[in-house]
Formats: C-alpha cells, sequence, structure tokens
C-alpha cells in the first residue's frame, strides 16, 4: 500500500540550475500536431479504434522526420495486450424493490475477462471510506467478513472530509482516495461488488465524468487468470441514490457518512440484497506504447523519459443515438504536441552538442483507462527502471496566455522540485502550489506508474487554473476541442520550463532521490539509486 505524501516546503538540495537552456520550438508545428490530433478523423484516439491506428502512424512517422531512434528493442512500438471491455448497458440494479437505471443513477463495469458477471442476492454492507490503512491506524473492514457481498463506500479519504491535517493528509488526497484503491481493497478484501457514492466536490469531478467515463468501452491489461482476481463489479452511484438506499434500510445517510469520518467506524450490514446481471462484450487485442529515443553521448546507462499519454475516449453514442467525439484537444492531443516539440528541439541542439544521458520520448495508451500502458511499460521497460534518472510527464498544457506561476502537484515529495523551483526562477516565474490538492492528481496520470517503480517524476499539468470553465464544461466531455483563438501563450514559457529541467537534468550526473519515507522511496532503494 502506498504511503501519501506529506506537504511541507521543501528547499532545493541538488545542485542549482545555473543558466536558462535555450531552444528554439516550433510553435507553428505544435499548433498543427495539437489540430491533427484532436480532429474529427482520429475519433478521439481510443485504444484499439481506426483512430489508434492513425495516432501511432502520425507520432511515427512524426519521430521518424526529427530523427530520433526506435526506442524499444529497435522499435518505436511496444505492444500491449488489452482486452476492450464493453458491457451492455441495457441493465438495471435492483435492491430490494428498487430499480435504478444505468448511467443516469449508476455505472458498473468489470475488468474481469468473462461476458456475464451477476449480483445475485448479494448483501449490501456500507464499509465506510473503504479503508485499511494500517500506518494511520484505520481499517473500514475491520471486524466484518464481506466476502461475496457487494460493498457501498465513500468517495476521497476522512483527511478531506474533515478537513483535518491530522487526519491522512487533511485536505490533500492519498491514495487511499482514489478510486482504485477502492476498488483494489474491495477485491483484497474478496468483495463481489463495489459501488463507490458520487459527490462532486471530493471526487473533483459532476456526475457526466463518472458516466462518461464508466459506461463506454473499457481497457484492461490481461493477466494469466483472466482478472478473476479482480472485483467483479466496479460501479458508482449517484448521491441521490445512496440516500435512497440507506433511508429504504431506515438508516440516514448523512449521519453514517458523519460517523465514517472516525477511526472506530465499525461497518454496517444494511440487511439488503443488490441485483444486477452485467453483460460483456469482449475483444482481446493489442495496443500500443510509442517509444523513440534520443541517445546520450557518454551515460547510455542512464535514462530520462519526456512523456505524454496519447489517447482519450473515443467516440459514443448519446442517449438520443447521436454519435459524440470526445477529441480531447487539451487532454491530452496538446501534452502529445509539447513531447513532438521537446523531440524536435532537443534532435536539433544535440546534432550540435549531444547529450550526455540518452532521452526517451514516450506515448502510452490507455491512460484514461487507469494508466494500463504506463504500467505495462513500467513492468516491462526497454531499460531498466534502476536506470531511469526522472520521468517528466505533460498531462494537459496551458494553451492560453502565459502565467508567472507554474503548478507544483506534491511539495516534500523528491528532489526534482527543486528542479522545478530553479529553473521557473531563472524564466522568472514562481511554483504555485497545487490549488487542488484534494484532487490526487498525484496519482492520477502515468507517473505514479513509474513512481510505483521508484522513478522520481513531474507533473506537467494546466487543465483548469487558466480556465475556470474547462473542467466543469470540457473535462472528460465532448467539449474538449481545439480552438483556432488559442493563443499558446502558455504552451511556449512551458515547452522553456520543461525543456530547461530536461536538458539539465540530461547533463549533470545528479539522481534526484524521494524525501518522504514511502513505498516509492523504498523501491527506489532496492535498486541502489
Amino acid at each position: 500500500m502506498f504511503t501519501s505524501f506529506c506537504c511541507y516546503l521543501f528547499l532545493s538540495a541538488q545542485p542549482v540550475i545555473s543558466a536558462q537552456h535555450v531552444f528554439d520550438f516550433d510553435i507553428k508545428q505544435y499548433k498543427e500536431d495539437t489540430k491533427i490530433l484532436a480532429s474529427d478523423e482520429f475519433g478521439g484516439r481510443a485504444p484499439l479504434s481506426a483512430g489508434e491506428r492513425l495516432t501511432l502512424d502520425y507520432l511515427v512517422n512524426s519521430f521518424k522526420d526529427i530523427g530520433l531512434e526506435p526506442g524499444y528493442k529497435g522499435d518505436y512500438l511496444q505492444a500491449v495486450p488489452l482486452a476492450e471491455i464493453n458491457a451492455d448497458q441495457d441493465m438495471t440494479l435492483a435492491i430490494d424493490g428498487m430499480t435504478f437505471i444505468s448511467g443516469d443513477q449508476f455505472t458498473a463495469r468489470t475488468q474481469r475477462i468473462i461476458d456475464h458477471v451477476e449480483l445475485k442476492d448479494s448483501d449490501l454492507v456500507f464499509v465506510g471510506y473503504g479503508i485499511n490503512a494500517p500506518e494511520y491506524g484505520w481499517n473500514d473492514y475491520s471486524g466484518i467478513n464481506v466476502k461475496g457481498k457487494t460493498v457501498i463506500v465513500l468517495v476521497n479519504d476522512p483527511g478531506f472530509a474533515t478537513q483535518d491535517d491530522n487526519v491522512f493528509k487533511g485536505n490533500a488526497m492519498t491514495y487511499y482516495g482514489r478510486w482504485t484503491y477502492k476498488y483494489e481493497e474491495a477485491a483484497r478484501q474478496g468483495a463481489a461488488a463495489v459501488f463507490i457514492v458520487h459527490e462532486t466536490a471530493p471526487a473533483a469531478y459532476g456526475w457526466g465524468v463518472v458516466q462518461n467515463s464508466n459506461t463506454g468501452s473499457k481497457y484492461t491489461l490481461i493477466d494469466d487468470n483472466n482478472n478473476l482476481s479482480q472485483v467483479g463489479v466496479m460501479g458508482w452511484v449517484q448521491h441521490d441514490v445512496a440516500k435512497l438506499i440507506f433511508t429504504k434500510a431506515d438508516l440516514n445517510y448523512e449521519t453514517l457518512k458523519l460517523a465514517a469520518r472516525k477511526p472506530d467506524f465499525k461497518a454496517v450490514d444494511l440487511k439488503m440484497k443488490a441485483n444486477l446481471v452485467l453483460k460483456n462484450t469482449i475483444v482481446k487485442a493489442e495496443s500500443y506504447n510509442v517509444v523513440a529515443k534520443l541517445p546520450g553521448s557518454n551515460k547510455s546507462d542512464e535514462t530520462l523519459v519526456m512523456h505524454a499519454h496519447w489517447d482519450h475516449l473515443g467516440t459514443k453514442l448519446d442517449a438520443e443515438g447521436n454519435k459524440q467525439i470526445f477529441n480531447g484537444a487539451v487532454d491530452n492531443a496538446s501534452g502529445v504536441a509539447g513531447v513532438l516539440a521537446l523531440a524536435k528541439a532537443f534532435k536539433a541542439k544535440a546534432d550540435q552538442t549531444p547529450f550526455k544521458r540518452d532521452i526517451l520520448f514516450t506515448n502510452f495508451t490507455a491512460e484514461e483507462t487507469g494508466l494500463i500502458g504506463a504500467q505495462h511499460f513500467a513492468l516491462n521497460p526497454p531499460v531498466p527502471t534502476k536506470d531511469m534518472v526522472a520521468f517528466l510527464n505533460i498531462d494537459g498544457m496551458n494553451v492560453n496566455d502565459g502565467v508567472d506561476y507554474i503548478l507544483g502537484y506534491g511539495q516534500g515529495v523528491s528532489e526534482l522540485e527543486g528542479y522545478l523551483k530553479d529553473a521557473s526562477s531563472e524564466l522568472k516565474r514562481h511554483v504555485k502550489a497545487d490549488p487542488r490538492p484534494q484532487n490526487g492528481l498525484m496519482y492520477r496520470s502515468d507517473h505514479f506508474a513509474l513512481a510505483q517503480q521508484g522513478v522520481p517524476g513531474l507533473l506537467f499539468m494546466s487543465l483548469g487554473d487558466t480556465d475556470p470553465d474547462y473542467i466543469a464544461h470540457k473535462y472528460h466531455k465532448g467539449q474538449d476541442d481545439y480552438d483556432e483563438t488559442w493563443s499558446l501563450g502558455g504552451v511556449k514559457q512551458d515547452l522553456a520550463l520543461i525543456g530547461s529541467i530536461l536538458a539539465e537534468l540530461a547533463n549533470n550526473e545528479d539522481w534526484p532521490r524521494w524525501l518522504e519515507d514511502s513505498d516509492f522511496k523504498a523501491r527506489r532503494a532496492e535498486d541502489n539509486r
């Protein structure tokens, strides 16, 4: 289990970036790349779709034109074995005479590679936040056996609920608050199903995001047992639905939610039965990560990774049967175009004076489904993860005007924060703390999968700080489209910043360390780094 991050002021300990690294970024090409990747022709760039093939061809050809070498065992592509699972949405959740509608009131899916999952009179249990965290003295599953049962859990963690810095990490979400953790722990406890109660503030997004992200094609890696060790049903329920269920059980949802904030909370048997039939259409196929390489001059056993995920949500039919394309222009065509711009600029610089360390420029698949491409890369890397110095990850760029700050995700996490601070200062900017630590962005993008293998990372993300309308009306919605009126001022300054950090790391001998005690730090120590 991953120890959460502490928030405290960090003073840089590694060598200070002494001078600005100047690169010539091709903003005209950046604009063209973003526009093409986010076009309707690419269909929302879903894995295992026609849009994937267009995306892969575009990226591979771009890296070839730039002059980068293949980065994965002599190829630009790394195969990622996936199962595409489509759950028939003509299903209902029935609980003691109440029937709920898929999409509008609940979502349900599975990562098990089977065509039929059924809840038949499954006992319903409320287990608070669904957390088992010994280091916090917290176990919501204490004293109850949920094997074969359906559990209802709250979103986020008790720290956010209490806003008490002495409870977990207060307002800053820990990994225990992530929906991925809720499903993982429920599986470990033997539950047949888990439904997370959606509330906008602790989830950090509205019901529309849950609906769009869970009712279409979903993707998963495949283990040796068709993923049967995973929880059978992974679901969400609307807040109002949860209240109806608790009222039917002669219980008060709000009262029990308050009780769940305390470590002595005991799970509550709702004395109700859940029934659901999940019918799946399954396609097994290979998706692909893209990996290109800029060789170093004399430290080829030391590698940096510059990354952005290429996928988005694809194309879906709305309730009226109309086709809706989720183009993901900001998330994450903007980031992919950023990686291409950096690759082009670094190749031009290396042609004059090679960088010492190797640099991989990567784009992974299936980030939106749970960092799947990143997980596969982390477990099957082209070079050992112990030889990876750092992983820099762009997940949405500031396509609007430039600002005098850069968002810093996590404080006191790794020495890479010092690089961010120093590079920002050189460029007359400052690091602004994540304004939404409760959203848990440290755990929601591809750098997290590499952190699990001990590789420190930096996240560069701008999804709403310069566009207040973005999260509410564009994020994971059909409105995330390319816009000709974007000024791209933020892109220009962020490419300069990222390029400065990447160049410094590519030429020095530093190995940025994890700071706070965590499983990340322990994993890195295993590699003697």
